[in-house]
């Protein structure tokens, strides 16, 4: 076992000691063929902005649009990019004209999946009161998330510098290469994340001013629309922020994208409880990071606390998925219009081993 105890209120174990998909468990054939049966109208709808939406680095610094490239020749001294390339300069007579390119890509700039190695916490998972760098099931940093550096842990009285670090070897992998070796993103993928969906319209009940959404906030909008849940369904929120976006066309107001529309109170006790009492096998919003980051309470005692603490709820504790930015404004208006709130979801990510997150294009169908 990875782990002697387990966080307050996780399921780690639950499905078996190994296991690296967590609520995804729940996604099996009766969640599929529900799915399934919520297609009438045969309409689909693509949930996914543009992939170079928002644009910049307005909401995370870290971050940046991708950037698309031409492959080169190889072995040639000119290294001839191939866009609009003749091959007939490499094959007397051909007459085929080939481009190929390639794509440096943050993979979770825009419309994403969390995978359960994006968050993690530092836990006692041993009782010997030492804190180690943990992820869901007991999965560890350094031995199973790696990364090029041991950042070692910080200071009570850190004053937000990060302190000194010992790089660590890569075995083989370049210098600043990460990889997960559990919980990565092809999990999901292999899973296939498809079943049915269950839309509430934040925007619908609330407008789109800045507001966090608590436990009542969103029992009274799950009943205005209409909307119910049951374990297996995956539960979308729509804010209208990634309308936002993409009103603002590649060219972000930071004012606007960081003090506009809804999102999940993470620190409201009662909804992380809902969370977990709800059996929902992945949680999605059209907004950036789904909760409110940061959060607008104030921790004034001292005492350790996560600064995601819905991420921590589920990422860490109940290998809950997240998905962050999906464009759900059509779905919502449809969806509206047929006074339905369930559709079927299809979202894999990309089947990229050791990735901690993926770009995702999600099809809803009606």
């Amino acid at each position: 076992m990875r782990w002697r105890q387990r966080p307050p209120g996780s399921n780690w174990g639950d499905f078996g000691p190994d296991d690296q998909l967590g609520r995804a468990n729940l996604i099996g054939p009766e969640q599929v063929r529900r799915g399934a049966q919520e297609v009438r109208e045969g309409r689909s709808f693509c949930l996914s902005l543009p992939l170079d939406l928002p644009g910049g680095n307005a909401l995370n610094a870290r971050r940046h649009p991708p950037r698309l490239s031409p492959t080169r020749a190889e072995g040639r001294a000119d290294g001839r990019p191939y866009v609009n390339f003749p091959l007939g300069h490499v094959h007397a007579g051909a007459t085929d004209v080939v481009s190929d390119d390639q794509v440096l890509l943050s993979l979770q700039y825009s419309t994403q999946w969390d995978s359960l190695a994006h968050v993690g916490s530092l836990f006692d998972p041993e009782g010997d009161g030492r804190l180690r760098t943990v992820y869901y099931n007991g999965y560890r940093g350094h031995e199973h998330v790696l990364g090029p550096v041991d950042h070692g842990l910080p200071h009570s009285d850190a004053d937000g510098a990060p302190g000194p670090y010992r790089p660590l070897c890569c075995e083989g992998r370049p210098a600043d290469a990460s990889v997960a070796r559990a919980l990565g993103v092809e999990n999901l993928a292999v899973k296939g994340m498809q079943g049915r969906g269950v839309l509430v319209d934040l925007a619908r009940v609330y407008g789109t001013q800045f507001q966090d959404i608590g436990y009542d906030q969103l029992m009274h909008a799950m009943e205005r629309c209409g909307a119910a849940v049951e374990p297996g369904d995956m539960l979308l929120l729509r804010t209208g922020f990634a309308g936002l976006v993409l009103s603002m066309q590649g060219q972000p107001d930071p004012e606007r994208l960081h003090h506009s529309c809804a999102a999940l109170d993470g620190g409201d006790p009662r909804l992380l409880q809902w969370i977990t009492d709800s059996g929902i096998a992945a949680l999605v919003a059209d907004n950036y990071a789904v909760e409110r980051h940061p959060s607008r309470r104030v921790h004034d005692d001292g005492a350790p606390h996560p600064l995601l603490p819905l991420h921590e709820h589920c990422l860490f504790k109940l290998g809950l998925p997240l998905g962050e930015l999906w464009y759900l404004d059509e779905l919502a208006d449809a969806l509206h219009a047929l006074g339905r709130t369930r559709f079927l979801l299809t979202a894999p990510p990309l089947r990229l081993p050791g990735a901690i997150g993926s770009p995702v294009t999600p099809i809803a169908t009606l």
